[in-house]
């Protein structure tokens, strides 16, 4: 790769953030909240919560978790080597914003054998793990293979792993203030071994 020097104007990067902060401004604006509504008592009724995303997305499908078992929930990431048997009982949050990434689609089918619930993050409500879902949460996002910039100016799926990311946060912060814990009850839970 060919390095030049190149003057960083902090106007660009202003410019560039935002530019990020109007998309999620305009997709935030064409969210169905009705359906996040939809799968608040199937997170409280679950045994256990199990999560799945791939690439950035699986990052994200992480924060999400942690932030979960800060607020007290049995939950884990598919794929650890800790991770359990899901079942009936169970529910699968997953996470892909095309809802046909191969790895993901197979732990739906498998929590559907098992009986447990499923409820899906995706871009796209017609795909294969969306049918597999009893929940589907549509992010009017651009997926990773949508390279034009009609839905979004940022790489790839920047945005919808963004949107996942601060629409979970939201439903965070509103299954904590329902709870009712304080600050000091979530740190109890927050990693001491780091």
């Amino acid at each position: 790769m060919k390095h030049t020097e190149t003057v960083i104007e902090t106007d660009s990067i202003h410019n560039a953030l935002e530019m990020i902060l109007e998309e999620h401004e305009q997709l935030f604006k064409s969210l169905n909240f009705e359906n996040l509504k939809a799968i608040i008592p199937a997170l409280q009724e679950a045994k256990y919560i199990f999560l799945i995303g791939a690439g950035r997305t699986g990052f994200m499908i992480k924060a999400a978790a942690m932030r979960l078992m800060h607020l007290g929930y049995s939950v884990y990431v598919v794929g650890e080597t800790t991770t359990p048997a899901i079942d009936k009982g169970d529910l699968l949050i997953a996470a892909s914003g095309s809802g046909t990434t191969s790895s993901i689609v197979k732990a739906a089918e498998v929590a559907q054998k098992n009986e447990a619930g499923i409820v899906c993050f995706t871009t796209n409500n017609n795909s294969a793990l969306a049918q597999l879902a009893n929940y589907t949460i549509t992010i009017p996002a651009a997926g990773k293979q949508e390279l034009k910039a009609a839905v979004s100016a940022q790489y790839a799926g920047s945005l919808f792993e963004q949107s996942f990311l601060l629409l979970f946060d939201a439903l965070i912060q509103f299954l904590w203030k329902q709870d009712g814990s304080t600050t000091g009850e979530l740190w109890k839970r927050h990693a001491n071994m780091e």
